[in-house]
């Protein structure tokens, strides 16, 4: 089975679902196999993207990102596949 090549993740990594709202991130790797990590490119979520989180419905729900100018909703387990960090500000 075929699989993105995974970076090492750095120790600041977690799953987007844990972001709080209005937190800016930047994505670090998606965990993930080919369908779902080339449907997520197609949207722009790749690594290295700043990624803000617009809000979380909770486990379960959805959850509204923006990348760029592009708003969109993942849902909950989409958005586990998605490490992310903080921004250095």
């Amino acid at each position: 089975m075929w699989r993105p090549s995974r970076p090492p993740m750095p120790p600041a990594a977690f799953p987007l679902v844990m972001a709080a709202p209005r937190q800016t991130l930047q994505c670090v790797a998606i965990l993930a196999g080919r369908g779902v990590w080339r449907h997520l490119a197609a949207m722009g979520l790749v690594p290295g993207a700043a990624i803000t989180v617009l809000n979380s419905r909770g486990p379960g729900g959805p959850l509204m990102i923006r990348i760029g100018d592009t708003r969109l909703a993942l849902g909950w387990g989409m958005a586990q596949k998605v490490m992310v960090r903080p921004l250095p500000r």
